[in-house]
């Protein structure tokens, strides 16, 4: 007898196929995400995710609401046109549509191990959810956890021996009687009117999972706003998806949402949501399986967890680059879908010219993305100005590569870059200009994010070069235990997951 391999880069959860059904309801509304911009007076749209141009039809342009002002399907024409909006991330439900869905129909499932539930079974209480299923994966004195959750009204299933959180999560769903389920870890606790908003997503039968944006906790609550690093946590944790909707698409602005929180539609994922094999981006892996399988996600802000997150400098530095070792195996069960950076092939060559640092090579990078503007021009024949138009989608695909290539030198590839910084004078500029730039423009669209702390831009630009640094230390830490070099090799546009 011969005993069956696994293989460590297949996934062992599988993904049931997509939804049966896409149509919206009747009274569905959707508005246009802040992002996508109108041209030629709304006769093409120009965003989502990834960013697309849009052409709409004269039926469909006279559809469009105002700016601010939601569409409302209200017949077979409005909900194509909503589908489409949808389905290419150019708009985003309004979250307070009633969705016909009851708290009764959501079991929340916690994986714990050696830490109180007290906060969080409070939360819960009152929400007329089904009774938590905690799963004790392992706790050293299951006691005192037992007797909590069995007042608040829920069941704990216990593991002797730990076996990490996606198993742990995959046993709570396994238990779970409802059509829909909530993740949520130990240390998080649900803000008032979390859940309503995270049901109304499901009136759409093709979301398969929503997650709400997970912010720091107040300090009384021994949450994350303590010194400089719970600062710059409340501002640029990685686990804060910021306070604009999204849809969660692969490489895109919100490409993945962590299971810390989140919602799923048990039809979706499946009797096991989670590769058990995976201790850490097993959600990432979930996301990249939906995607896959046809299913739409959806981030939605308005509903707010709180994250104790982690302010000990040593832990979060270790937490940041455990963060980064989940880049090797996704890559190889996902190839494609986590490329360190994304760059069509003229935007490359623009980024190249402009770290030569040589004169003729700018005036040529200026060359090239001429060039490439009035190719593009050619491709837009139904704008009233293609050129106006090829202009636009240039500059931004220059600015967003721009923006790649200093975070790579920084962070995905900051081995390579101080190798470069020892020989080479241009390198040693070429870093120093990225890590300021990139750093304090960071600051700045980050520096409101939580109005409940303030980080000046010097502590902000020390803690997230920190942030990069151990994140790229445990990205190259994972290629190297994984033997492997995917999720160091950059990809174009072209290339889909």
């Amino acid at each position: 007898m011969t005993a069956a391999r696994t293989d460590p880069d297949r996934p062992s959860a599988t993904t049931p196929s997509g939804p049966a059904d896409r149509r919206l309801p009747d009274g569905f509304r959707v508005v246009l995400d802040r992002r996508t911009r109108r041209l030629d007076g709304g006769a093409a749209l120009l965003g989502g995710a990834p960013p697309r141009l849009v052409h709409l039809s004269a039926r469909a342009r006279a559809l469009l609401p105002a700016p601010g002002r939601p569409l409302v399907v209200t017949g077979p024409t409005e909900r194509s046109l909503a589908r489409t909006l949808l389905d290419a991330g150019l708009a985003h439900p309004v979250p307070d549509a009633p969705a016909g869905i009851t708290a009764a129909e959501v079991t929340v499932v916690v994986p714990v191990k050696d830490r109180p539930l007290d906060r969080l079974l409070a939360a819960l209480a009152g929400t007329g959810v089904a009774g938590p299923v905690v799963v004790d994966d392992g706790s050293a004195d299951p006691e005192p956890l037992r007797r909590a959750v069995e007042r608040a009204g829920g069941t704990v299933l216990r593991h002797d021996t730990p076996r990490g959180p996606a198993a742990a999560r995959n046993a709570g769903l396994a238990a779970a009687t409802t059509p829909f389920v909530v993740f949520l870890d130990s240390d998080v606790v649900p803000e008032p009117g979390w859940l309503d908003p995270l049901l109304a997503h499901l009136a759409d039968p093709a979301v398969g999972l929503v997650a709400p944006r997970i912010v720091a906790s107040e300090p009384e609550r021994g949450g994350g706003l303590r010194g400089a690093v719970g600062r710059y946590e409340a501002v640029r944790s990685s686990l804060d998806l910021g306070p604009d909707p999204a849809l969660i698409v692969p490489r895109s602005r919100v490409a993945y949402v962590p299971s810390a929180a989140m919602l799923v539609r048990v039809s979706a994922v499946g009797p096991v949501a989670f590769d058990p094999r995976m201790h850490v981006a097993e959600d990432v892996d979930l996301v990249l399986r939906l995607h896959a399988a046809g299913w739409a996600m959806r981030f939605e802000p308005v509903a707010r967890v709180a994250h104790d997150h982690r302010t000990h400098p040593g832990e979060w530095l270790r937490r940041k680059a455990f963060y980064g070792t989940g880049a090797a195996p996704l890559a190889r069960r996902h190839p494609g879908a986590v490329p360190p950076v994304i760059l069509s092939p003229w935007t490359a060559a623009v980024c190249l010219l402009l770290l030569a640092q040589r004169r003729g090579a700018t005036a040529l990078a200026a060359v090239v993305t001429g060039v490439a503007t009035e190719r593009l021009s050619r491709k837009l024949p139904r704008l009233d100005h293609p050129r106006r138009g090829a202009a636009l989608l240039t500059a931004l695909g220059l600015s967003g590569a721009l923006w790649q290539t200093a975070s790579a030198l920084t962070r995905h590839f900051w081995p390579v870059a101080a190798l470069a910084c020892l020989v080479s004078r241009r390198a040693r500029r070429a870093v120093v200009a990225a890590a300021l730039a990139e750093g304090l423009t960071d600051w700045w669209r980050h520096r409101d994010r939580d109005p409940r702390v303030r980080t000046g831009p010097l502590l902000h630009l020390l803690a997230h070069r920190l942030d990069d640094l151990a994140y790229g230390a445990g990205l190259w830490w994972g290629a190297v235990e994984h033997r492997t070099s995917a999720p160091l090799r950059p990809t174009g546009p072209g290339a889909r997951p």
